[in-house]
């Protein structure tokens, strides 16, 4: 009989031990209630609480994701879309995320959907696209302000996802296909006329020095028979040359001829006329 009495008091006693003994975790805040009123709150390690009196609420203190829904948006440019973002909160104070409120984790949720939405709603679907960190700040302002009193910090809010309908991804598809038109257009127009400057001085320059101008249409005829072409294309002004090189050859040639005529006709004349004699009769005229 004995025996089964202290049996009975080694399993009250252990019993006891284990409804008193609490281990509260590194990354981990307890907070102690005891009949019903905070205590305050204990920190990682082992803790010992009064069984059936006091009662230890464990709060993690780790960043905690939170995934926002995606939600239908229309912006202030009246456009639909529909935007999901992520957002990073964690516990700074253990005492107020348990007796300020009852479930902190589906308040921000809940609070995090409707923010998005209303900060969205104020922004055009340019802005929307464009600005995403100013409106990934304002939101997270927002949610601070809400979120301080139950002792959560929001540490980050980021847009993860926005979709457009389909006609306005076709239009903005043709906006961006005409914008990259533009600038080819400008960029070829700014390519011509860095080119016609480069050929101006270059004209300059050929103009400055004619042979340049032979060399360059010499070099064409070179690059033209690399490809063994059975077509032999000679610039215009080659052709000019060559004709005018002919002409001058043609001209010394014909003012070489007429110069030995005149020697000869010179030298017959100065041959001195012997002097007739006064009574003497004319000589007959030559046939």
């Amino acid at each position: 009989m004995m025996g089964w009495i202290i049996a009975g008091i080694v399993a009250v006693v252990v019993l006891l031990l284990s409804l008193s003994v609490k281990i509260v975790k590194q990354y981990e805040q307890g907070v102690l209630f005891r009949l019903g009123q905070v205590r305050g709150s204990r920190m990682p390690g082992l803790q010992l609480i009064i069984p059936f009196v006091d009662i230890l609420h464990r709060v993690t203190l780790r960043i905690i994701t939170l995934p926002i829904q995606s939600q239908g948006i229309i912006t202030r440019d009246n456009v639909s879309v529909d935007v999901s973002a992520v957002a990073y909160f964690k516990v700074v104070d253990a005492v107020k995320s348990v007796v300020a409120i009852e479930n902190f984790y589906a308040a921000i949720d809940q609070i995090a959907q409707t923010t998005l939405r209303k900060v969205v709603g104020q922004h055009t679907l340019d802005q929307t696209l464009s600005e995403t960190d100013q409106i990934n700040l304002d939101i997270r302002k927002i949610l601070d302000v809400t979120t301080v009193e139950w002792g959560v910090e929001v540490t980050l809010v980021e847009l993860k996802d926005i979709q457009l309908p389909e006609t306005m991804k076709r239009a903005m598809a043709k906006q961006a296909e005409a914008e990259r038109e533009k600038r080819a257009k400008i960029i070829n127009a700014e390519g011509e006329s860095l080119a016609a400057a480069a050929l101006g001085d270059a004209s300059d320059t050929m103009m400055a020095h004619p042979l340049a101008l032979q060399l360059r249409n010499l070099q064409t005829l070179v690059e033209l028979g690399v490809d063994k072409n059975t077509t032999v294309v000679f610039p215009a002004p080659l052709m000019s040359t060559i004709g005018e090189l002919g002409s001058f050859l043609a001209r010394e040639a014909a003012a070489a001829i007429p110069q030995t005529d005149t020697v000869s006709v010179q030298s017959v004349v100065t041959v001195p006329a012997q002097e007739t004699p006064a009574n003497s009769e004319p000589l007959p005229a030559m046939r």
